[in-house]
């Protein structure tokens, strides 16, 4: 059975960092897509970044370019988000999720997606 697990959500002032982690279990995903999308309440989920397995191959949400980097350690089967100069506007909950390709994870269209992590930013 696939699980996707996040963590690291929390509370945190506006232009603060944090890092959220994404724990997978039940498989290896070599060739796939992994990546983050987000949701707000009363909003439409968006896309936030899709990295290959190998990272050679990255991919940001325009709103989160320059400030979030994605990245994956393939020994731990875990996948990370560094999200840099926080915004009020990205208070949601972030889900990782994984997808054959990065269209997938793009598209919001992902094989699979774990629960979330709140992110809450104060202005």
């Amino acid at each position: 059975q696939v699980q996707l697990v996040e963590s690291g959500g929390r509370l945190v002032e506006a232009g603060g960092s944090l890092r959220l982690s994404c724990a997978v279990s039940g498989r290896t995903f070599i060739n796939w897509f992994m990546g983050w999308f987000r949701q707000a309440p009363g909003k439409e989920r968006e896309f936030v970044a899709a990295t290959s397995r190998s990272g050679s191959n990255i991919y940001y949400g325009n709103s989160v370019k320059g400030r979030f980097t994605i990245s994956v350690d393939k020994e731990k089967n875990t996948v990370y988000l560094q999200m840099n100069s926080l915004k009020p506007e990205d208070a949601a909950v972030y889900h990782c999720a994984a997808a054959t390709y990065a269209s997938g994870l793009i598209d919001l269209t992902p094989n699979y997606w774990g629960q979330g992590t709140q992110v809450t930013v104060s202005s």
